[in-house]
């Protein structure tokens, strides 16, 4: 499947909720879902009162979680191969790749304004893990990771005024980052009350299973 080139707005009314592609954007009131809440090529919120098959919200809620996370179909479904061949529950195997990813990563610590952005940054070399340049965003980070601004992309403008950034942003408890040390640290692996949005693993596990 190619890659989405038109307006990322757009993919947020097509779900019906803010996927935060947009970074700041979205936390305004020009966020589309707060200006028109219902899908593109509906004329008024009413369109939206359309019941779905169990098939349709399954695709639904895999379409969402492949555009949180940027993600193209061939790559989400590398990353559910992964879950299900891990013990445990298979769904929240998924939630925890798609979270560690480096990209997401740095995205979670506000590095970056949005996760397409923090992929970029990554695949640009800006970072290491553990003194070793990663440059793979889909490089999945542990527990006890280190992961450092390297001192050369310390003085690019993306990092400018991370100091000022830092004081308002959530940083979730998972992570933990050093201003002084333009470095991170993975404290432990993210459980289900770390993720940023709600996604429905299980119905996702549903669609592929079929």
């Amino acid at each position: 499947m190619s890659k989405y080139l038109g307006p990322k707005c757009k993919l947020c009314r097509r779900e019906g909720e803010k996927l935060m592609l947009k970074g700041e954007r979205c936390k305004t009131a020009k966020c589309a879902i707060v200006k028109k809440n219902y899908p593109p090529g509906v004329h008024g919120p009413k369109g939206r009162a359309t019941r779905q098959s169990g098939y349709n919200l399954q695709l639904r809620e895999k379409q969402k979680a492949k555009r949180i996370y940027n993600l193209q179909e061939k790559q989400f479904k590398l990353s559910f191969n992964r879950a299900i061949k891990q013990k445990g529950d298979a769904g929240e195997n998924l939630l925890k790749i798609l979270e560690t990813r480096l990209d997401n990563v740095i995205y979670r610590l506000g590095l970056a304004a949005s996760r397409a952005q923090a992929r970029s940054l990554v695949a640009h070399g800006h970072f290491k893990v553990n003194d070793k340049k990663v440059d793979i965003p889909s490089y999945n980070v542990a527990t006890g990771d280190i992961i450092k601004i390297k001192p050369a992309s310390q003085r690019n403008r993306q990092f400018a005024s991370l100091a000022e950034k830092l004081k308002t942003m959530e940083i979730p408890s998972w992570l933990n980052f050093e201003i002084k040390g333009y470095s991170a640290k993975v404290l432990h692996l993210p459980s289900r009350e770390n993720f940023e949005l709600k996604i429905n693993a299980p119905v996702i596990v549903e669609f592929y299973s079929r």
